[in-house]
């Protein structure tokens, strides 16, 4: 299977970031460890499932030193619209009590430090580490997985490999935007079920590797 030339990666990003200008988290949180907790709480779960249940979360439990107190029965039910709640509302507990045991409270801003913590994977980490901290990463979801080996970005079989081949590929500079603008085509275009190819600006543009472009729709593991 063909994948798309480094030049055409960067004519990727330039057409999605004018497809989605305002393409940012739309995790809501008002703090480091509010976004930590709302990632974590992401998995396997729409942002839009998480940012209903997240407000009286955040009332009731608003820092690590609230939340490493928090009734586990309490918890749960904050968090029961949400997939695994009750594996969720356990993490998070015990993350909370790491941050005020090993960390005063505060969030570790280096990724060896965040995965240490009770529920915390690579992607979570990445996604604090470029949305607070600022730094270029390229958090892959299943959304950038999807998306990035389904266009042609990539050809990868796991997560993992997804990231590296992009950290490889795209411009340094870049991988922030890249994750964020991806993610946005994947939910309002390239979609798992149904990708609206026939609409789609890549693939009018000659810049995606998908089925009725010279690749298959699915990228392997998906």
């Amino acid at each position: 299977m063909s994948i798309l030339s480094k030049g055409e990666c960067e004519a990727v990003l330039d057409v999605l970031a004018q497809l989605y200008p305002g393409a940012v988290c739309a995790l809501e949180h008002g703090s480091a460890f509010q976004l930590l907790v709302a990632v974590a709480l992401s998995a396997q779960t729409t942002d839009k499932s998480v940012n209903k249940a997240t407000p009286e979360l955040f009332r009731r439990f608003p820092d690590a030193a609230a939340m490493a107190q928090a009734d586990m029965e309490e918890l749960q039910g904050l968090l029961k619209t949400l997939g695994m709640y009750r594996t969720k509302a356990a993490n998070i507990k015990k993350m909370s009590e790491k941050l005020v045991s090993g960390y005063g409270g505060e969030i570790p801003g280096d990724f060896d430090g965040l995965v240490a913590l009770p529920g915390v994977g690579r992607k979570t980490a990445n996604v604090v580490l470029a949305v607070w901290f600022g730094e270029q990463r390229i958090p892959v979801d299943t959304h950038v997985f999807r998306v990035a080996n389904r266009i042609g970005l990539c050809r990868e079989k796991n997560v993992l490999d997804t990231e590296k081949a992009l950290m490889a590929r795209l411009p340094e500079g870049r991988w922030t935007e890249a994750h964020h603008s991806i993610i946005f085509h994947g939910r309002n275009c390239c979609r798992a079920r149904a990708p609206e190819c026939a609409s789609c600006a890549l693939g009018g543009m000659g810049l995606c590797r998908a089925a009725g472009a010279g690749g298959d729709t699915q990228p392997p593991g998906v």
